[in-house]
């Protein structure tokens, strides 16, 4: 893997950079997957035309494993970034390096969280609808969002402000009046919730962290309390379910003809596709495509993709409830500060446990100090004035 898969020589203070899901017409636009390489866009992604009238300048786009849905980026058909010995995110690692005050990224299933958590940075995944998703290339479109990733929470806070609003582009945008909400810093977080189901499966480097920021918020005065939940830990299978369902909907556009790689040997339109797809997707990716092609069957839809779509309810009905008597939740967003070079690629099919609540549910989530906020519809404000405390008080 390389860091960038396109690099602009532009010196601004407004400087940002893409991952390599988001559309552009000057540079191209490969998704991770060898099926794009070199593919030029006629449009743009909404988002970065905003942040551009916002007086941001796009600087570069960086890689990101194939269509977004595995752990840091380790599955780019340009291979994986690996320092000392661990998996290292190409976004993340240009903003450690100073490139760009902030990028925007595609969060489809955590990996612009995991990457934050483990590199000391600050994502926030906005409430979903309140960002457009015009000029992405879709994967999960009911769970995606369009995410920004800086140093601060400051910076997230700024570039967010730019892009968010009602889209008509975008048939999943919300109205003007319920994106501009987003933007809004005067509730305060007052009650926080650590989730102790959710922790299932970490490290102590984790849990330090979680100890950490519970620390720094009952010493500002925000209570915080432990609940178990049995609910919002079904979010990993469930999502699983409907990301690998939408995504075999929306790769099966990928098959030799129009546009993307072709195959040069086959007999036949069948044969074209099956062996381009073959040559061209990565082993995760086929995996993913095969599991939702048998969820969609006419045998598994009722049992299987129906009742995922049923749990998806119960968890956003378990969330309100939950946020009937506190502000926000507090989990992990990864099992461990580092994940070692030699880690399976189906750990992103586990490792969304701690992502996928935020996610199936459309709600904002925020990573800072190496632990995830996970707040009520339209608190994104809210949540960033506690990630700005944390960094204020985690110094």
């Amino acid at each position: 893997m390389k860091i960038y898969t396109s690099k602009k020589d532009i010196a601004s203070a407004k400087a940002i950079i893409a991952d390599d899901m988001m559309l552009t017409v000057d540079m191209p636009t490969a998704a991770g997957s060898k099926m794009l390489d070199g593919y030029m866009s006629l449009i743009e992604a909404e988002a970065l035309t905003r942040a551009k009238n916002a007086g941001y300048e796009l600087v570069g786009k960086t890689d990101v494993g194939e269509f977004a849905i595995d752990l840091v980026g380790e599955t780019s058909y340009n291979g994986a970034i690996v320092k000392d010995g661990a998996l290292k995110n190409a976004t993340a690692e240009a903003l450690i390096a100073g490139d760009a005050v902030a990028a925007i990224c595609l969060d489809v299933n955590g990996a612009p969280r995991r990457a934050a958590a483990q590199s000391g940075l600050v994502s926030i995944k906005p409430t979903y609808g309140t960002v457009s998703r015009y000029g992405v290339i879709p994967v999960a479109c009911s769970g995606e969002c369009v995410s920004v990733m800086s140093k601060s929470a400051s910076a997230c806070r700024e570039l967010l402000g730019a892009i968010v609003g009602h889209d008509d582009k975008d048939g999943t945008s919300l109205c003007d009046e319920l994106c501009g909400s987003v933007k809004a810093n005067e509730t305060k977080i007052s009650r926080v919730a650590v989730i102790t189901s959710m922790k299932k499966g970490i490290d102590a480097s984790v849990e330090a962290k979680i100890e950490s920021a519970k620390a720094i918020f009952e010493k500002s005065g925000i209570e915080v309390a432990l609940i178990d939940d049995e609910i919002i830990d079904k979010a990993r299978a469930a999502w699983n379910i409907l990301m690998s369902a939408e995504l075999c909907n929306n790769v099966s556009r990928y098959d030799g003809v129009k546009y993307g790689y072709r195959a040069q040997n086959f007999s036949g339109i069948d044969e074209l596709y099956t062996n381009s797809r073959t040559e061209a997707f990565g082993i995760l990716l086929k995996k993913a495509i095969l599991f939702g092609s048998d969820t969609l069957s006419t045998e598994n839809y009722m049992k299987v993709y129906d009742k995922a779509l049923r749990t998806r309810r119960v968890i956003v009905e378990r969330f309100a409830e939950i946020f009937a008597q506190f502000d926000a939740v507090m989990i992990p967003a990864c099992s461990t500060m580092d994940y070692a070079e030699n880690t399976s690629e189906e750990m992103a099919y586990e490792e969304n446990f701690y992502t996928a609540p935020a996610t199936i549910a459309g709600l904002p989530a925020v990573v800072v100090g190496g632990v995830q906020l996970v707040g009520k519809a339209f608190s994104d404000g809210a949540l960033l004035g506690a990630a700005e405390l944390l960094e204020k008080e985690g110094k």
